[in-house]
């Protein structure tokens, strides 16, 4: 008579298990990844954005009837902003640069102007392709927003 071994000393268990075992742990991480990386572009509220954007396109417009315009220059890790038509307007700006797809890279910030008229921002480090930059006055009256290939050195208009 030949003697069998446990069932834990053979292959086939062993391989039967493995396979359920695999296809939990590879859908355990799937989980974990999709719940790590949400979708950032899809707005939870999208009414409330949809009606805002409407407002935002009033700003725009009233801009556009006062003939506001700035040019933009990069130098390096230095943006400089000049008003280049419209009523002359000296009081603070408020810049946004939104990333087209990476919500994580967006900021804002309150610039004022030098005695020339000259916004001047300083930035962590250089910025380069694609973004959405906008200017809105103080008040909020009035906002201008282009989307610009940004490359080092170049002036940029935004009206």
């Amino acid at each position: 008579m030949s003697q069998q071994q446990a069932w834990y000393k053979q292959f086939w268990p062993w391989f039967l298990i493995i396979l359920p075992a695999c296809a939990v742990v590879a859908s355990l991480t799937t989980l974990k990844i999709a719940l790590d990386n949400s979708d950032s572009l899809v707005a939870e509220e999208y009414y409330k954005d949809g009606k805002a954007i409407n407002m935002d396109l009033r700003k725009v417009k009233y801009a556009q009837q006062l003939g506001m315009q700035y040019s933009m220059e990069l130098k390096g890790q230095e943006i400089l902003l000049s008003q280049e038509g419209g009523p002359v307007y000296q009081a603070a700006l408020d810049v946004q640069f939104y990333h087209p797809t990476q919500a994580e890279k967006d900021f804002q910030l309150k610039a004022t102007a030098d005695a020339k008229g000259v916004y001047h921002i300083q930035l962590d480090k250089p910025l380069a392709g694609n973004w959405e930059v906008r200017l809105e006055s103080y008040d909020s009256k009035w906002r201008i927003h282009k989307r610009l290939n940004l490359k080092d050195a170049t002036q940029y208009w935004l009206n």
